[in-house]
């Protein structure tokens, strides 16, 4: 017989296949011609048939790669921190893209001379923000609160209540973190209570500033008691508080947790917080206050190593300025809105002839924010055996189990992805 082999189609022929001239616009020539030739060898090698060269080649390109894939948040968590936390809004999309070639990023264009960096970001974060005499951004909330920490403390002591010197997701404990820039923690209260008089006594000459963190991955509930932030500012150093979740301003519908311009006005001197949790922009870590002190940590050396990129400024910038991020939405999404979009989703199902229930739901704002907060919802109920295959679908549906069912809640789920999530349920279901 003859050998197979011999019929391998030339490189060029290959090529010239209209599906492989498409890819190459994406993925390049280098790519598409690296996969031909990686075809051609597994023709040699009897693999597949010299027939299917062109159509394997096509399809090693359009695999899903190994890295970020996007995923359907059907968890009810708003800010799932395995998830990526906040969803960009369509805006900060645009501008991640728009930022991805060469900006202006320390360049004034007028004078050709170089200009501050991110200077139209702080600018519309300072105008969000009009109690702060000053603002800063570095790479994250950690970021933030170590340059305070290094910049105002290293060698002297932060005096902090016991009950907020907490641990958040992966071992990660705020007591290491400070004592990893060389500052010393003092610390005062007891784990349910502290009082202004336990500061005040714990104040002295090697005092770099007091601290105040918002416990915000869990409550204390009973015999407690903290001082608030207008009687922390009386004291005679710089009081610093790590509101944590980003908001900027008052939100309704977390009366409970801390903003930006509540805490300085009632007398913080520095504020650090998250850009993408309830600000719903990227990861970023954002400083906010006296502007002697925002200085400070500007110039600090540390800050040059802590310094954002040009996306991060770009997508921050969109997010203040742009239209309210998908976290906003899904937090004052109408429970009754909710309940119509799982309806629909189970009639569709149904119509295929596949069986789920509708059932109520809590879904939670996650992401280390309003701790305690539950917002009502509703979810479609599945056996749970399916949650594997959702996971790793195309697209991936990640939803969560309670009670040996799976939960699909669709709060998080833009409602234009409606159908995407119908479709991956029914595959799911199809395969499982």
């Amino acid at each position: 017989m003859e050998d197979p082999r011999r019929h391998i189609p030339r490189t060029d022929v290959v090529l010239a296949d209209p599906r492989l001239s498409t890819l190459a616009a994406s993925a390049g020539p280098a790519a598409v011609k690296a996969a031909v030739t990686a075809a051609q060898r597994r023709v040699r090698l009897g693999e597949i048939a010299p027939d299917q060269v062109a159509e394997t080649a096509v399809a090693a390109l359009t695999a899903p790669v190994d890295g970020l894939r996007p995923v359907l948040n059907a968890t009810g968590v708003l800010l799932h921190t395995n998830l990526g936390r906040a969803a960009l809004s369509a805006a900060a999309v645009d501008a991640l893209v728009a930022a991805a070639g060469h900006t202006d990023v320390e360049l004034d264009l007028t004078t050709g001379h170089r200009a501050r960096r991110g200077r139209s970001t702080l600018a519309t974060l300072a105008a969000a923000v009009p109690d702060a005499g000053a603002v800063h951004v570095v790479n994250n909330g950690a970021a933030a609160l170590v340059l305070a920490a290094t910049a105002l403390a290293a060698g002297r002591e932060i005096v902090v209540s016991r009950g907020e010197l907490v641990e958040i997701g992966d071992g990660f404990r705020l007591p290491d973190l400070l004592a990893s820039t060389g500052a010393r923690l003092r610390e005062v209260g007891t784990t349910n209570r502290s009082t202004v008089a336990d500061y005040a006594a714990a104040i002295g000459p090697d005092t770099g500033f007091v601290l105040k963190v918002h416990p915000s991955n869990f409550v204390i509930h009973g015999f407690t008691a903290t001082p608030g932030v207008a009687d922390l500012a009386t004291l005679p150093v710089p009081l610093v508080v790590d509101i944590g979740s980003g908001l900027l301003a008052p939100e309704p519908a977390l009366p409970d947790e801390p903003d930006a311009a509540s805490t300085l006005r009632a007398g913080a001197a520095l504020v650090t917080a998250s850009g993408d949790k309830l600000l719903g922009g990227p990861q970023a870590g954002l400083l906010l206050g006296d502007a002697a002190l925002v200085e400070t940590l500007r110039r600090h050396p540390l800050a040059r190593a802590l310094r954002v990129d040009k996306l991060t400024l770009a997508a921050l910038r969109a997010t203040l300025y742009g239209p309210e991020p998908p976290i906003r939405r899904a937090l004052l999404a109408d429970p009754a809105a909710l309940r119509r979009r799982v309806d629909r989703l189970r009639d569709r199902l149904a119509a295929a002839g596949i069986e789920a229930e509708v059932v109520s739901s809590v879904a939670v704002v996650g992401g280390g924010g309003a701790p305690g907060v539950e917002l009502p919802s509703w979810a479609l109920s599945l056996p749970r055996r399916y949650a594997e295959t959702l996971r790793t679908g195309t697209p991936p549906v990640v939803g969560r189990v309670e009670h040996g069912r799976l939960l699909l809640d669709p709060r998080c789920v833009p409602e234009d992805a409606d159908p995407d999530l119908a479709e991956a349920i029914l595959r799911a279901v199809g395969t499982g």
